[in-house]
C-alpha cells in the first residue's frame, strides 16, 4: 500500500505566486540564482539557495547560509507572503509544456515506506548532498522542495483527477520558460478519502527525480525522533513532500554526454574503434530515433551509432540501458571515461537544451557530442523494482516542478 496524509500547506499569496514560484534549487547554480533574483525579493530563491543574499566568497554549506534561509523563510510567514491553508489537504498540481501535460498529486509520503523499499530508489545518492538537504529541512524545518514520484496508473485514480480538474483551479500561472502551473486544492473530506484510498491500493511508488531529497527526509525522520522521547510515528516528520505521477503521464528526456578529447587518437582510428561495436553511418538528423541508437557530433558532422547485437547483454535490466551500451562500449574502452561520476573529461546535458547545445559544446570546450534516445518509464521502474542502480545522469524529466508553490512544514 501507499501510505499517504494530506496537511496544511503553506503557499503564496495568489498576487505573487509567480514571483515566488522558483527553480528547484538544484537546476541553478549560485550565479545563475543571483542573476535570476536581481530585484526580486518574493522568489522563493531566497530560501533554497540563501547564498544569494550573502557575499559572493561564501561557503555554501556554511551555517551562514542555513540560517539566512530560515530567516528568509520566517520573513515570508510573518510577512503574509506564504499563507497556511485553513484544512488538511492534497494537492493536484498540472504542468504543461506544449502540448505535453501531466497531473500529480501533492501529498505526505511515508518516510516508513521509503526505508521499507515501497517507495522505491534507482540512483545513488552522495553523502554530502545528502547532508545539505538534510540540514536545510532541519533548519527550516519544512520540506521546501518536492520530491517528484511516479506510480502505475489506476483508473480510479485517473477518474478522481479528471473530475476535480474540470472545476475552476485554485492557481494558474504560466512560469518564465513557458511551463504552466496549475494548482487544485483538494479539502473536502470525501475527496481526501477518496484519494487516499485510491492511493492505499498502490503497491509502491518510485522516485523519479530527487533522490537526495527522499533520502534527506530518512534522515532528518531519525534526527527527529531520536531527539523527540515522546514519538508517536504521527509526527509531520514522518512523512516527507511529494508529487506522485501516473507513469503514463511522465515524460523523461535523453541526458546526452559530451567529451573533451578522443583520449590521443586520430580521427580515422577513433571512428575505426567505434566501428567494432556500432554501425556507423553520416546523418543529416541529430535525433537518437530509438532506444540503442544513437547520434554523435564530431567535426561539424553527425553520425549515427547502431550498438551491435551482442555487443551488450540484452536481457540485463541495467547493462541494456543506452547510457551503460555507450559506457561500456565506448566512453571507457575508447575514449578512456572509466568512471564517469568522477572524471573530468565529461560533462552531461540535459534533453530540454537540445542537440543544438552539443554542438555549441563542441565549438566552444569539448571534441564529441553524444545523444541518447530517452530512458522509458517502464525501465526505471523495471530496475527499481529488481532492486538495481541506473548509471549516473540517465534520466532527465521535464518540466520541472516549482518550489515555494507548495511548502509542507514539520512542525504544524
Amino acid at each position: 500500500m501507499s501510505d499517504i496524509r494530506p496537511f496544511r500547506g503553506l503557499r503564496p499569496r495568489a498576487d505573487l505566486v509567480e514571483k515566488v514560484a522558483s527553480p528547484p534549487y538544484d537546476v541553478l547554480s549560485s550565479a545563475e540564482a543571483r542573476a535570476m533574483a536581481a530585484g526580486n525579493p518574493y522568489t522563493f530563491l531566497h530560501v533554497n539557495k540563501a547564498e544569494i543574499d550573502l557575499p559572493e566568497d561564501v561557503d555554501v554549506h556554511s551555517d551562514a547560509v542555513y540560517d539566512r534561509s530560515a530567516e528568509n523563510f520566517r520573513r515570508m510567514i510573518d510577512d503574509g507572503v506564504l499563507v497556511r491553508d485553513q484544512a488538511e489537504c492534497f494537492y493536484i498540481y498540472r504542468l504543461r509544456m506544449g502540448e505535453h501535460v501531466q497531473h500529480g498529486i501533492v501529498a505526505g509520503f511515508s518516510v516508513q515506506e521509503y526505508e521499507d523499499g515501497l517507495i522505491k530508489k534507482h540512483e545513488l545518492t552522495r553523502r554530502e548532498k545528502e547532508d545539505d538537504r538534510a540540514r536545510h529541512v532541519e533548519r527550516l524545518m519544512a520540506n521546501a522542495g518536492p520530491v517528484l514520484l511516479t506510480h502505475r496508473n489506476t483508473p480510479v485514480l485517473q477518474d478522481i483527477t479528471a473530475g476535480i480538474t474540470q472545476t475552476e483551479p485554485d492557481v494558474d500561472f504560466t512560469a518564465d520558460d513557458g511551463i504552466g502551473h496549475t494548482i487544485w486544492v483538494v479539502n473536502d473530506p470525501i475527496q481526501v478519502a477518496a484519494i487516499q484510498d485510491a492511493f492505499a491500493a498502490i503497491p509502491a511508488t518510485y522516485v523519479a527525480d530527487g533522490h537526495h531529497r527522499s533520502a534527506s527526509a530518512f534522515r532528518v525522520r531519525n534526527n527527529l525522533r531520536e531527539r523527540n522521547p515522546e514519538h508517536t510515528g504521527r509526527e509531520p516528520y514522518n512523512h516527507f513532500l511529494a508529487v506522485s505521477f501516473p507513469d503514463d503521464e511522465l515524460l523523461i528526456m535523453g541526458y546526452h554526454r559530451v567529451v573533451k578529447s578522443l583520449n590521443g587518437l586520430a580521427e580515422a582510428d577513433f571512428l575505426a574503434r567505434v566501428a567494432e561495436s556500432f554501425d556507423v553511418e553520416k546523418t543529416d538528423d541529430p535525433e537518437p530515433p530509438a532506444a540503442r541508437t544513437f547520434t554523435m557530433f564530431l567535426d561539424g558532422q553527425w553520425y549515427r551509432l547502431v550498438a551491435r547485437e551482442g555487443s551488450f547483454p540484452a536481457d540485463h535490466p541495467v547493462k541494456s540501458l543506452d547510457c551503460a551500451i555507450l559506457q561500456d562500449n565506448l566512453l571507457a574502452p575508447v575514449l578512456g571515461i572509466d568512471d564517469p561520476r568522477t572524471s573530468h573529461d565529461i560533462d552531461f546535458v540535459g534533453g530540454i537544451r537540445g542537440t543544438d547545445e552539443l554542438e555549441r559544446r563542441c565549438r566552444t570546450d569539448m571534441k564529441v557530442a553524444f545523444a541518447l534516445y530517452p530512458v522509458s518509464c517502464e525501465q526505471l521502474m523495471a530496475i527499481a523494482d529488481a532492486g538495481e542502480i541506473m548509471p549516473p545522469k540517465s534520466t532527465w524529466f521535464e518540466p520541472k516542478l516549482r518550489s515555494g508553490v507548495i511548502v509542507r512544514t514539520l512542525d504544524d
